[in-house]
């Protein structure tokens, strides 16, 4: 029992000793260094935080755009029904192209969203 309590104060003795010795071992250029590192990481971090951010308002824009225009597809098909149901064939023949513009309108909307997203997460 004393021979371990003996070899651990002399290992306690020998970390406390060299403490010292690795201390002077640093060099003031190793100090000025990590400091530029350090100054570099945080500009990278508040770069990044400001990416998410535009990122979040893109996804923000884009959930609008596509509620818009699941929107106007609802108004074109109302349309289309009421034209349809007076008759008017000139009408429905519109409606149906302003419903094609409205669904490809929704469809880039949907993709630009999904790229977007995809180019986040990574």
């Amino acid at each position: 029992m004393k021979l371990t309590t003996v070899i651990a104060m002399t290992g306690m003795a020998m970390a406390l000793l060299t403490a010292p010795a690795l201390a002077q071992d640093v060099r003031p250029d190793d100090v000025k260094q990590d400091r530029k590192d350090i100054r570099q990481d945080r500009r990278d971090l508040r770069g990044d935080r400001r990416d998410i951010r535009q990122d979040r308002r893109d996804i923000h824009q884009d959930t609008k755009d596509i509620r818009g225009d699941r929107r106007e597809l609802r108004e074109d098909r109302r349309e289309l029904a009421a034209d349809r149901k007076a008759g008017n064939k000139d009408a429905v023949k519109a409606d149906k192209e302003k419903l094609k513009a409205d669904r490809v309108k929704l469809k880039a909307d949907r993709k630009a969203a999904k790229a977007e997203n995809k180019a986040q997460k990574q």
